[in-house]
């Protein structure tokens, strides 16, 4: 990256199409992070759904080491995160933080001692979301990132309308009445 020049990034939509991750993917992102996600693969991180990681991963913004900022919305999304003011400290000093602090902040969902129970944990989450309704699924992501998006008034508006609209699927006439029957339902789609 060193050698580009700001037509070349700016013709060319550099990393642009990474914010694609947020908005084309439908179904859940679950990130696992073990090591270190600095730069772009703290950005990475934080684009997921579901950001697991170990308590001794290693997150970062130091692009302000390097001249530059964040340029993939590790700004934007980090804030949103852990609030302003840690934004401010970790993209102004470039300094790391841990996945003990990523959890405590609200960056991270989970943390996990090793590797091994990194992996079991994001593969048991991402079987227990993929058990669920496809639709119901797809519309909870939706309403939850747009809560990003939206003014509370609009965000609330716009999840009942999401809601009302679920009651013309398939699935949750099964989850309902498996629900009264007090047994598992079996969705129509996965």
């Amino acid at each position: 990256m060193a050698s580009l020049t700001f037509s070349q990034v700016y013709t060319t939509s550099f990393i642009e199409s990474w914010s694609n991750l947020t908005t084309i993917l439908t179904k859940p992102l679950i990130a696992a992070v073990s090591g270190y996600a600095l730069g772009g693969g703290c950005e990475l991180a934080l684009m997921a759904d579901i950001l697991y990681c170990t308590k001794t991963a290693n997150f970062g913004q130091p692009e302000i080491k390097l001249g530059t900022i964040p340029g993939a919305g590790g700004s934007q999304r980090l804030t949103r995160a852990v609030g302003k003011a840690r934004a401010m400290d970790l993209i102004l000093t470039g300094r790391n933080f841990d996945g003990v602090e990523a959890e405590q902040w609200g960056a991270a969902s989970r943390t996990f001692d090793t590797w091994g129970d990194l992996m079991e944990g994001a593969l048991r989450t991402a079987e227990s979301i993929a058990s669920y309704s496809m639709v119901a699924v797809k519309a909870a992501k939706k309403v939850v990132n747009k809560s990003q998006e939206l003014p509370l008034r609009e965000g609330v508006e716009y999840e009942r309308k999401l809601f009302y609209a679920l009651f013309g699927s398939q699935d949750q006439k099964i989850g309902m009445q498996a629900f009264v029957d007090k047994k598992n339902p079996v969705w129509s789609h996965k």
